[in-house]
């Protein structure tokens, strides 16, 4: 009976020592109850809070986490039987998810609506700017919206998001309209046409109503102006808006009282090649009737196709306008020089004036990614991005496109050469029938580009994760024909899928346009 009691008091004692550590098992299973998601298409685990670290494994979108700890942008988490660190930024929490009161405003021509929060998803539809929709649920970097109806998903990169009461939503949200803070213009100031044909819209969007079209040599009074877009009186009943790239601005009083007026007060032209032809007629094959160099400058008298007529001693010939700038007045020159006579202070960008190119737009695509991503899309909000940082630093910031539209090679050039720029910088994304080339790189033409284009290139690489191919010449329009210094630069490859889809990522464009404007900012501060 002894023997009994003792061995069962051997068997209790064994059942304790093996529950006491499943107990404390449970209790830490307890407390490493999952709180965060991967949002990304794929994430990284990585040895320590940061790009540089080891990758230990890699999780996939929807995989749930456990944070442990916080370092900046970095998070500490344990993932199934491994623990290490990842990018906050592809991550969210799993009670994130937010159905508020809150209406969504859209700041972009054609943001895709899709069908998940995924850059690779199915697109439903598009908002256009200051179009509004009731905001569902929020996401980390992506918004479910409803508009109209249509219920999808949206970046809020390129939205705001207002605390308005639902009625208030719902009763603006019936008719979307643009709210344009439109500057005014010289009551005798007209738009002459440059094209074929030119779209008269509604307001200044893209997806506005066409009301009608004008045709080249046209001239409209203009009545306000808004970024690229100019409000004309189309007619006697009538106003609309135009791009204000595809014409030309005069003023009435002056053009048509020349014998009254110096060529000094008329909008002219400045030639800026030596061996400029002037033509008889506006096309690149009519007799050239007198070749003028750099530096003259003759008064505007009309325009046809892509050339101005100008008058020439007591008659008239044509230029190209790719070979020109124009100045509206002799005071307008003299507060471009006053502006640019301003002393820069080191560590800003007070004074100078950037062009920023994005690449391809309207009917020009570009490249396409394996995953579908349109290279006209991705450059249009890098280059978006990099003006906002190039403005915020104190540089006057020219955009060849601001929406999905196309603007030809040399009027991006005639751009850079108009507002006389410091620096012109051509955002782009490669492709390669290998599959397998990846990597980023800074191209220029001209041996006075190559120090910017070096400058971008360093900050570049300090600033984003894909592989340096250095910096090269390129033959280039942008580049070859732009007497201003200039870099295009190739922010990855689309036809990689892999990089595809970090090239495609908001924090990507965040990083590389932190380069680029690190590298546009150490290269004046060691240039001037």
């Amino acid at each position: 009976m002894r023997t009994k009691l003792l061995n069962i008091s051997i068997i209790y004692i064994l059942v304790l020592m093996i529950a006491i550590p499943n107990m404390n098992n449970v209790q830490r299973a307890l407390a490493d109850t999952s709180d965060l998601k991967v949002t990304g298409t794929t994430l990284h685990l990585r040895e320590g809070p940061g790009l540089s670290y080891p990758i230990i494994t890699t999780l996939d979108e929807g995989d749930q986490l456990t944070s442990i700890s916080r370092e900046g942008d970095w998070i500490q988490v344990k993932a199934g039987d491994n623990e290490g660190w990842v990018a906050s930024w592809l991550t969210a929490s799993i009670n994130d998810k937010q159905t508020i009161d809150k209406t969504l405003i859209s700041q972009v021509d054609r943001l895709n609506i899709r069908t998940e929060p995924d850059i690779s998803s199915a697109v439903l539809g598009q908002l256009s700017i200051g179009n509004q929709a009731k905001l569902i649920e929020k996401n980390g970097e992506w918004a479910k919206i409803d508009w109209n109806g249509l219920v999808g998903w949206v970046s809020t990169d390129y939205v705001t998001i207002n605390d308005l009461p639902e009625k208030k939503v719902k009763a603006e949200a019936d008719e979307p309209k643009v709210e344009v803070s439109t500057k005014k213009i010289n009551k005798d100031t007209t738009f002459t046409v440059l094209v074929d044909a030119l779209n008269v819209r509604q307001t200044p969007d893209l997806n506005a109503k066409k009301i009608g079209t004008i045709s080249n040599g046209q001239a409209f009074k203009v009545l306000a102006q808004e970024h690229n877009w100019v409000q004309i009186q189309y007619n006697d009943n009538k106003e609309g808006w135009v791009y204000s790239f595809y014409g030309t601005f005069s003023n009435i009083e002056k053009t048509t009282s020349k014998s009254a007026s110096s060529s000094s007060e008329l909008e002219s032209v400045t030639i800026i090649y030596n061996g400029t032809n002037l033509r008889t007629d506006a096309t690149t094959v009519a007799d050239v009737v007198a070749r003028v160099d750099a530096g003259e400058t003759y008064p505007i008298v009309g325009a046809k196709n892509d050339f101005y007529e100008i008058q020439v001693d007591d008659k008239t010939a044509f230029v190209a306008n790719w070979v020109v700038t124009t100045t509206s007045s002799s005071k307008a020159t003299t507060a471009i020089k006053k502006d640019k006579s301003k002393p820069r202070k080191k560590g800003t960008l007070n004074g100078l004036t950037i062009v920023v190119d994005a690449g391809h737009g309207g009917n020009d695509h570009g490249t396409t990614g394996q995953r579908g991503t349109e290279e006209k899309e991705i450059t249009l909000k890098t280059a978006s991005l990099l003006a906002s940082k190039l403005s915020a630093a104190g540089a006057n910031v020219v955009m060849t496109r601001e929406s999905d539209e196309y603007v030809a090679l040399r009027k991006r050039v005639s751009i850079a050469h108009q507002y006389e720029a410091d620096a012109f910088i051509s955002i782009h994304y490669d492709a390669t029938e290998d599959s397998s080339v990846n990597g980023f790189t800074s191209y220029y033409m001209n041996s006075n580009q190559q120090g910017l284009a070096d400058a971008i290139n360093n900050g570049l690489s300090n600033k984003i994760d894909l592989k340096d191919r250095g910096t090269q010449q390129g033959n280039y329009l942008v580049l070859r024909e732009n007497r201003q210094q200039a870099a295009l630069i190739e922010l990855g490859y689309l036809s990689n899928g892999s990089e595809e889809r970090v090239i495609t990522t908001a924090k990507f464009r965040e990083q590389a346009t932190l380069g680029i404007y690190q590298g546009i900012l150490n290269y004046f501060n060691e240039n001037q």
